[in-house]
This record gives structure tokens, C-alpha cells and sequence, in this order.
């Protein structure tokens, strides 16, 4: 197999890393791809930047906001300039675009692996409910809001604490109407409207990680359960579990929704119940994780969008720790101004 460009996006990997760099690191192992891994930032600050043993080049790119044109163009720059064969979005914020765009790109040689927008729909958070009974598990009581008095009937019809989460991001707990109000505005101010007001399930929080091939199959599920997290609800620790409850019903959600690309299903497991709180339609923050435990998902990934022959895996080992841990990376300043001047790395 010849030497592959793939960009990837969400390389910041701060406080509240986003799944870049463990998509990054998990390609890298994957040397049979032989990859060249262009990272895709917003910022000249992220740090996956300035870690070069896994972003082979970075260049800056135009946020969704700034319209379709304007990212397609810098992309196709990428392309000549450097080349680019395949991207791998990582945050809900942009799969509109790269969905909308995936013909477009196509044609310029340019491939993704994505849902389509139908599938995309499915998984919005006010979908919930009917999301759950195709995978035939729980579902905590929801109510979706846009004013502070339906949010006062909410929290008066769910009982308190609830959630109250944002259309894409955010999720804050709430145990008095106060906290909820405030929260409320919180979410409006950063993402907008609509808000979604969730009842709160204590128990042990199991999420799984997959990719499906668009036919109702997956190339792999790998499941965790979070030991600890840190103030913004990212995984620190974890372990993996062989829950057979939750890997059907992670099956039957495939099976049903037919769903192309990566996805994460975080559940609360309560009283033996498995309870679905969200899915996400791309990999999560802690994908390193799987690769780490032998079910390297982004490279299943990349190899579906090139058509190349990827072999599912079907078991992984239960009782395997995941530790986040901070580093420091110094390096030349040169490299920091050519990204705010050029636009790229150097």
C-alpha cells in the first residue's frame, strides 16, 4: 500500500482534549498505512501542533462558520501543497459540512468516512428516545426547552437533579432550579438553542466505542467504564468491560440505523439497566484507548474509505486501565509564527 496523507481534526489536546491525537497516535500504529498525518487546526495554540512524532505537517483551516467555499478551497490547497487523501473530522461541529461536502471532495480526491444525513439526524439528542428503543435499552426522561419558563416546567415535571446539555456540547448537573436556570443560560450564551433537560441516573457510566460499515455491521466495539473524570467530564481513568447487555444492544443500534463511520454511545448503568444517555457521531477523546486494548478503530476507519480489505475484531481483553496524564512539549518559537503568519507548519 502506498504512503497515505490523512488529515485529521480536533488536535487540541488540552483541559478538554478533543479526539485528534488519539486518532493521530492510533494511525500511527497502524504501519501497514504508512501514514502521514496532517492535523487540521483552528488555532495556532493547539497543542497537537507542535507534537511532531504524530502531526507530520499542520496547517490552519477556516471554522465551518466561515462557509462552504472557504473550506473546500483550503483543502484543496492542502491537497497540491502538501497532499491529501483522506480526513477524519473528529468534532460534531463540523460533520455538516464535511457530510454536505463528502461528493464535492470526492471528486478532488479527497475521501471520508462519515454517516449521511439522514443517519446524522438519528443521533441528535432530542432523537433519544427512539434511538434507544431501536437498541432496546432505557432511556432517562427528557424534555427539550428554549425559554426559562418551559425550563421551570421541565425540572418540575422530571424531579430533580437533571442535566441540562447543549444541541452539540456541554452537559452540567443541576440539583436546584437555580443551578438549572444558571446552567440554562450557560448553554444558550456558548451553543444556542435548543437546550435539552435530562433526568439525572446515578450508577456506573459505561460508554462504547465503534465504527459501522454502513450495512449494518461493525468493525469493532470496544466498552469502558469511567472510573474518574475531570471538572469538564472528560475521561481520566477507565477500564474496559465485556458488558454483553450493552455490546447487543451497541449491535442492534448499528444493525438498525444502518450507521457509516465512527459513533460513541455513553450509557448509565442503574439498577441493572442499561440507560442511553447520548451518542456521538464521531470518535471521542479517549479512542487511544481501544487501539491500546488491539481494536484500532481509525485505521478501520481510513482503510473502509480507501476500500481496502479491514477485518473486524471481535474480542478485546476486559480489566485493561486507561491513564490520562499531562506532558510538555518546548520548542522553537519560529513554529508558533508560521502558523499565525503562513499557515502552516514549517
Amino acid at each position: 500500500m502506498s504512503q497515505l496523507v490523512i488529515g485529521v481534526t480536533g488536535i487540541n489536546a488540552s483541559d478538554n482534549p478533543a479526539p485528534g491525537i488519539g486518532v493521530a497516535k492510533s494511525l500511527k500504529l497502524d504501519t501497514d498505512l504508512d501514514a502521514r498525518i496532517v492535523g487540521l487546526a483552528y488555532d495556532a495554540m493547539e497543542p497537537g501542533i507542535y507534537m511532531d512524532w504524530f502531526i507530520d505537517k499542520a496547517f490552519m483551516v477556516p471554522y465551518p462558520t466561515a462557509g462552504h467555499e472557504a473550506l473546500v478551497a483550503r483543502l484543496l490547497y492542502i491537497k497540491a501543497t502538501y497532499g491529501l487523501d483522506v480526513v477524519v473530522p473528529t468534532l460534531d461541529s463540523e460533520l455538516p459540512f464535511y457530510i454536505q461536502a463528502r461528493d464535492e471532495l470526492e471528486q478532488i480526491g479527497i475521501l471520508t468516512y462519515l454517516p449521511d444525513k439522514k443517519q446524522l439526524s438519528l443521533r441528535d439528542k432530542q432523537s433519544l428516545p427512539r434511538l434507544a428503543a431501536l437498541a432496546g435499552v432505557e432511556v432517562p426522561g427528557q424534555a427539550i426547552v428554549t425559554n426559562h419558563a418551559e425550563l421551570t416546567h421541565a425540572v418540575q415535571q422530571l424531579g430533580l437533579p437533571v442535566m441540562v446539555k447543549g444541541p452539540l456540547y456541554s452537559a452540567h448537573k443541576a440539583y436546584t432550579q437555580q443551578e438549572a436556570m444558571a446552567h440554562f443560560s450557560t448553554v444558550v450564551a456558548k451553543w444556542g438553542y435548543p437546550v435539552i433537560i435530562q433526568k439525572l441516573i446515578q450508577g456506573d457510566e459505561l460508554n462504547v466505542i465503534g465504527v459501522g460499515d454502513g450495512e449494518g455491521n461493525d468493525l469493532g466495539l470496544v466498552a469502558i467504564k469511567k472510573m474518574n473524570v475531570t471538572g469538564l467530564g472528560k475521561i481520566w481513568t477507565g477500564v474496559t468491560v465485556n458488558h454483553g447487555e450493552l455490546l447487543e444492544a451497541t449491535r442492534r443500534f448499528v444493525k438498525a440505523t444502518r450507521w457509516r463511520g465512527a459513533f460513541e454511545m455513553e450509557c448509565i448503568l442503574s439498577n441493572n439497566q442499561v440507560n442511553l444517555i447520548e451518542i456521538n457521531p464521531r470518535f471521542p477523546a479517549w479512542v487511544y484507548f481501544a487501539t491500546g486494548v488491539g481494536v484500532n478503530l481509525p485505521a478501520a476507519l481510513v482503510r473502509q474509505a480507501i476500500g481496502s480489505a479491514v477485518s473486524p475484531s471481535e474480542t478485546y481483553p476486559a480489566g485493561q486501565l486507561y491513564v490520562r496524564y499531562t506532558d510538555e512539549r518546548v520548542c522553537d518559537m519560529a513554529l508558533f509564527q508560521n502558523m499565525v503568519t503562513q499557515g502552516e507548519s514549517l
